[in-house]
């Protein structure tokens, strides 16, 4: 954010020219009271399942989400397309400048070719039987070909697994060999089930499976939580998204930290989300203690009932009020930025620079400059 007494010089188009004190700038300034933050990066967003807004009920699990998910997610598609129209106005109106956005098909690419946000397409793979890797590796394969057609020469598409509990051992090797050095993005620990699964092939998860039809006999539990099991798949000096992280322990965190193969861990944060579904929130005071990265994600209509990054601080804010503005401003600004590698332009305050300029008045409110 803007230090006190300081003063910024950008262009008519939003580049920085620099950075003065306030004695240094002349006559010819804007004043504005409150708190002057870079654009934020909003880490984490499902921006094709915007026509799910309001549709599925309050924490009802993530096991019971998932499943009401599937059964909606198809819909008119000219509906669908208003839905992600208004709320990317939305993203933009509250001061979102960048987004990692997760992608199941390329209903998005028209959308994000007349937008002005900065787009980082993850492309999702799932697939929890070994037999369907080759396909489902295909079928994203397709995908992010259209991305890379549409000619979106600002942003970037990458392929990332969908959760450990949707991707099977051979699907989490294929992505592993097909994302050399890329930044991938991955739903981590978001329910107990998720742990209880991996651990002991117990838990809410099997019902899932057996509901959709899935045989998973194959699937042989490693006796460890998730993390330590999906983890060491990723050895090529990736960097990884962890999303979610509601039931992350300090064992998680410890055992992570052994495994140097990739090559940066970010833990994403989606508060309003992690209450929706589940009513719980993450460890953030040990996330702290471990000194780890740490970004904001809203997640998506599905499960928010706003994609307003602000709201996100807010909710952290009232949940752990010793943590300071400053450094929630820095997960949702400069976090952000290095995490989906865009921090030569976004993030921060830096000559050359063009990160959009956002005005806190206070956590009720805030307007675009």
């Amino acid at each position: 954010m803007l230090p006190e007494d300081k003063v910024l010089v950008c262009t008519r188009d939003g580049f920085i020219i620099e950075i003065v004190d306030r004695q240094d700038a002349g006559s010819d300034i804007e004043l504005h009271k409150g708190i002057i933050s870079p654009g934020f990066i909003n880490a984490h967003c499902h921006i094709e399942l915007s026509h799910l807004k309001g549709l599925i009920p309050k924490h009802i699990g993530l096991v019971s989400f998932v499943q009401m998910i599937m059964a909606h997610r198809e819909g008119d598609p000219n509906q669908r397309q208003v839905a992600m129209e208004l709320a990317t106005r939305e993203m933009e109106s509250s001061g979102t400048v960048a987004i990692g956005d997760i992608c199941n098909s390329s209903d998005s690419v028209e959308l994000k070719t007349k937008s002005a946000l900065y787009w980082h397409n993850f492309i999702e793979v799932s697939g929890f039987v070994d037999a369907g890797a080759a396909m489902r590796m295909d079928m994203a394969t397709d995908i992010i070909g259209l991305f890379k057609r549409a000619g979106l020469p600002t942003q970037c598409s990458s392929l990332t697994p969908h959760a450990p509990y949707s991707v099977s051992g051979t699907l989490f090797k294929m992505i592993n060999q097909c994302t050399d050095g890329e930044v991938i993005s991955i739903h981590n620990q978001e329910t107990a089930a998720e742990d209880e699964l991996y651990a002991n092939k117990t838990g809410e998860f099997l019902k899932l499976y057996d509901n959709l039809g899935i045989d998973i006999s194959s699937f042989t539990p490693t006796g460890k939580r998730s993390l330590a099991s999906w983890l060491p798949y990723f050895n090529k000096q990736q960097s990884i998204l962890l999303v979610h992280n509601t039931f992350t322990n300090q064992r998680d965190i410890s055992l992570a930290s052994f495994n140097k193969n990739y090559r940066h861990l970010y833990f994403c944060l989606c508060p309003n989300a992690n209450l929706y579904i589940e009513n719980r929130l993450p460890p953030v005071d040990l996330l702290l203690a471990n000194h780890l990265d740490i970004v904001i994600g809203t997640d998506s209509y599905a499960s928010n009932d706003q994609l307003d990054m602000m709201a996100e601080i807010r909710t952290l804010a009232i949940h752990f009020p010793h943590v300071n503005i400053a450094s929630m401003l820095q997960w949702a600004t400069i976090n952000g930025a290095k995490a989906l590698r865009i921090e030569n332009m976004y993030g921060s305050f830096e000559k050359g620079k063009k990160p959009g300029v956002v005005l806190i008045q206070d956590f009720h409110s805030k307007m675009i400059l």
